[in-house]
């Protein structure tokens, strides 16, 4: 027995392993930050208990990764983190439901070579998003088993941590809910320490309910302003025929897991899964959900599915256990050229049928692009801010100049590249908090979209002695390409005074530092 336990643990260390080698050689050389990496990094530098964007969770981590030296390693390492340990709580769950080791490694495998490995390539609120949800099914599952109360706390806090990392989370609750009253595992709302667990998660997440309230409830607007510009380009069937994508060769094992909740009567107790699945998966599609919000819903099912999987196949000869292990395998090898950007912009660019294929360049405006969306949000910034320095050394008396941008994705890679210690901001996202108005400003770089030149020369010069177009981005696979740089000298007028203005007409809620 001891042996068998010495066994596992090495063989789950050798997948976490894996992991953290295939996430790091996934990211290719041509590609930088992506654009949300940038702002979340820069929360760091303005901690609160709350945000425009994200609950505090993120700033906390940026936090730690500044305090370890702020490297693109520190960066990545976190998502692969907590990609890693969704791998392990999935396989802790195969544990308990009896899984041999054959079931832990099929589930593992089917984990570790699926949708997750892109998610984690990026650091975003995704990566520890799908880790808490797995994390709640995990000690649910738990206490369904043991009817222990520490399984409940456990669950409040990895509720709470979600809550303070993402809303979404939210959904797995309104679905959880009414599939427990629905079936026996309804008794728990008859257990003190139920109530004493959702206390405990109250308690956690107050103080970023106590910001939102303060704040006329900032979620709401972010909300609204999603539906209208991006859910109102997704497609129900997308998210509908997400899986097969996000898990493509092992879907057949989250199917087998649903299927024995559905009939096995040895695991009618963990009934309320099944329901779970059913509603929350209903409830994203009557939202019209991007199909990445629900990714944290399924990693739980592929323990079920191992779990089910290694007790049919208990007298099988050992080539069925063999294609279930290398079916993932063959189909990530050809995903694997195609969904992580370990490839230039050039082959993409030259490969366009296959990336149609797959609809991975269709941007979130509904139209087609050269390359996939987050490829294009990786390209242009260090080109942006070592131009934006070099503008910045030519002012007399820089310490005077205001770098303002058009959104927070420049903002964020000026900050983040700048060797010239520039803080830029933006009327865009958590920017508009962050502009410090205690310097006497007298000069403005003005970042603006190509297409807005004139309309910029024409509105903001009239207020400088002096105006030119210094730079521009001429990467034509980025994003930001043709992105202006304006350098306007010598303000005629107060400009803290206008800057002030303009923050005076955003939203009231916005928190100002200053």
């Amino acid at each position: 027995m001891q042996n068998t336990s010495r066994l596992r643990n090495i063989v789950l260390f050798s997948f976490i392993i894996l992991k953290f080698i295939l996430q790091y050689h996934v990211l290719g050389d041509a590609y930088e930050l992506h654009r949300d990496e940038f702002l979340h990094l820069d929360q760091a530098n303005h901690l609160a208990w709350g945000y425009l964007s994200v609950p505090p969770m993120t700033s906390w981590i940026s936090y730690l990764i500044g305090l370890l030296g702020n490297s693109i390693f520190w960066i990545k390492f976190f998502p692969t983190l907590f990609g890693a340990l969704t791998m392990v709580v999935v396989w802790r769950a195969i544990e308990a439901l009896q899984g041999t080791l054959f079931a832990c490694i099929l589930g593992a495998t089917c984990i570790t070579l699926s949708v997750l490995c892109r998610l984690n390539v990026l650091y975003q609120p995704n990566s520890l998003d799908v880790l808490c949800w797995t994390s709640v099914y995990y000690f649910l599952l738990q206490y369904i088993r043991s009817d222990r109360p520490k399984w409940l706390y456990f669950l409040a806090v990895a509720f709470a941590i979600g809550f303070l990392n993402k809303y979404n989370i939210v959904f797995l609750f309104i679905g959880l809910f009414p599939a427990i009253t629905i079936t026996s595992a309804r008794k728990v709302f008859f257990s003190s320490h139920f109530y004493r667990a959702l206390l405990l998660a109250f308690v956690l997440v107050s103080p970023n309910l106590f910001w939102q309230y303060r704040y006329d409830f900032p979620v709401f607007l972010h909300l609204n302003e999603l539906a209208d510009t991006q859910l109102a380009h997704v497609s129900r069937w997308s998210f509908i025929s997400s899986p097969l994508f996000y898990f493509s060769g092992s879907l057949i094992l989250m199917l087998v897991g649903l299927y024995a909740l559905a009939t096995q009567k040895a695991w009618i107790t963990y009934r309320p899964f099944l329901w779970a699945f059913v509603l929350t998966f209903a409830l994203f599609i009557a939202l019209k959900a991007k199909s990445y919000y629900a990714i944290g819903m399924y990693p739980i099912y592929f323990a079920f599915g191992a779990a089910y999987t290694e007790k049919l196949l208990s007298n099988s000869t050992w080539f069925y256990r063999a294609a279930l292990m290398i079916l993932p395998i063959l189909f990530f090898l050809p995903m694997y050229n195609i969904a992580f950007p370990n490839k230039p912009p050039e082959y993409i660019v030259k490969h366009q049928e296959i990336y149609r294929t797959y609809d991975m360049l269709r941007w979130e405006d509904g139209k087609q692009h050269a390359l996939p969306q987050d490829f294009a949000d990786m390209l242009g910034w260090k080109e942006l801010a070592r131009k934006v320095d070099s503008v910045y050394s030519l002012i007399v008396s820089p310490e005077q100049a205001l770098v303002l941008c058009d959104n927070y994705g420049q903002a964020g890679a000026i900050n983040y590249y700048s060797t010239k210690g520039i803080q830029a901001v933006s009327f865009q996202a958590d920017y508009v908090n962050w502009f410090n108005l205690n310097k006497p400003y007298k000069h403005l770089i003005r970042i603006k979209q190509s297409r807005e030149e004139e309309q910029e020369m024409r509105t903001t010069a009239p207020f400088f002695r002096k105006s030119v177009k210094a730079g521009q981005v001429t990467n034509v696979y980025a994003r930001e390409y043709g992105t202006i740089i304006f350098l306007f000298t010598d303000s005629k007028i107060d400009l803290n005074e206008r800057i002030r203005a303009e923050l005076q007409v955003q939203p009231a809620f916005f928190h100002r530092d200053n």
